[in-house]
């Protein structure tokens, strides 16, 4: 018998803090072993208990989640789930949490106290779950250092032609770990960037908008989330709406957004990399460079595979040693069409090399 991981529960509501320890009765890998009513009530907890993840409510009294976040990252980093309500604070809160280092986070369907918190059962028993095997060493919060082009490895040669004059697009598929993920990657690219870049990163609605504007603010390029009928242009990124699967369609000689809530989820994921990377194949005109970063599952990989069959396209995978999650980048190497395998503070310079 493999010993079960331990789980803290950290929220203000006892009726929440019952109804998340449930979750866990029928669970085989997670034992909850103690709950912590605010976030100093966290931090003790956490140094008695050493638990091997938390679930943790963002807003609450005497010390709230993020300020408790960024002491237990501090003095005793552990796997973080942040549970979080879908307001503009609470979108802001959950991705500066993310920044501080907490590994994940499920949205509550309805606001601090969700009487139909049962909606989110299966998401948040899978994160806890994955979160708890996570190492220590990929916890901690890194600082965010610009990558040194010295250090960069050399690309392989490309089996093919590679025409660097010829239009490009760059396609960026990521999941869990992917907001801290994209904030190493999106401000090191250059403004002049001879290339759009279409992004989906696995979230709820209303959480993807407050993600592009943060991006935005540390960027050179222009991130936004994406909307209907935005025509793509160089140098800047769209990032798929939460709900949305993200296509692109052609109007004379200019590309749009199409945005389409009609497709069911894929693979439980709307957006959907694979949607992305699948309906790109359809479009010659350019090439592209695909990218799949830190995530559970498999995600991107079919596409991948779609988009080497019909055109000219590099793909790059997040290396093992800097994934939160080696999940998607493991399944799109194991498709034997990547390119290059490289550490998250190489990618920026590797999407660099192969544009105009």
């Amino acid at each position: 018998m493999i010993p079960k991981k331990k789980l803290l529960i950290v929220d203000d509501s006892a009726f929440m803090r019952k109804l998340i320890g449930d979750f866990f009765k029928e669970s085989t890998l997670i034992e909850v072993v103690g709950i912590a009513r605010n976030g100093a009530d966290a931090i003790r907890k956490i140094k008695s208990l050493r638990p091997d993840v938390v679930t943790m409510d963002v807003e609450m009294p005497e010390m709230n989640g993020l300020e408790a976040l960024k002491q237990i990252m501090s003095e005793t980093p552990v796997a973080v789930i942040m549970l979080s309500s879908n307001t503009q604070r609470g979108t802001e809160s959950t991705l500066l949490a993310m920044e501080y280092g907490a590994v994940d986070f499920v949205a509550k369907p309805s606001g601090t106290i969700s009487l139909d918190l049962h909606k989110i059962k299966d998401e948040l028993v899978e994160k806890v779950e994955h979160a708890a095997t996570i190492p220590i060493t990929k916890i901690k919060t890194r600082a965010l250092l610009p990558s040194n082009k010295q250090e960069e490895r050399e690309i392989q040669p490309i089996k093919y032609s590679w025409n660097k004059n010829k239009k490009k697009m760059v396609l960026i598929g990521t999941s869990t770990g992917g907001p801290r993920a994209l904030q190493e990657v999106l401000p090191n690219l250059p403004k002049d960037m001879k290339a759009p870049v279409l992004i989906v990163q696995h979230m709820p609605a209303g959480f993807t908008k407050s993600l592009a504007d943060r991006l935005n603010q540390l960027s050179e390029i222009e991130v936004k989330e994406a909307q209907q009928g935005d025509i793509i242009r160089d140098g800047h990124a769209y990032i798929a709406p939460g709900g949305f699967h993200m296509r692109v369609q052609k109007t004379g000689s200019v590309y749009t957004i199409k945005l389409d809530d009609i497709e069911p989820p894929r693979g439980g994921h709307r957006p959907s990399v694979d949607v992305l990377l699948e309906d790109n194949s359809m479009y010659n005109d350019f090439d592209k460079i695909t990218v799949i970063m830190t995530g559970m599952g498999s995600d991107g990989s079919n596409g991948l595979k779609q988009l080497k069959k019909m055109g000219n396209v590099v793909a790059i995978a997040e290396s093992a040693s800097t994934c939160i999650v080696y999940g998607m980048p493991k399944a799109a190497v194991e498709t034997k069409l990547v390119n290059d395998v490289v550490d998250l503070d190489k990618i920026a310079n590797t999407i660099i090399q192969y544009l105009p």
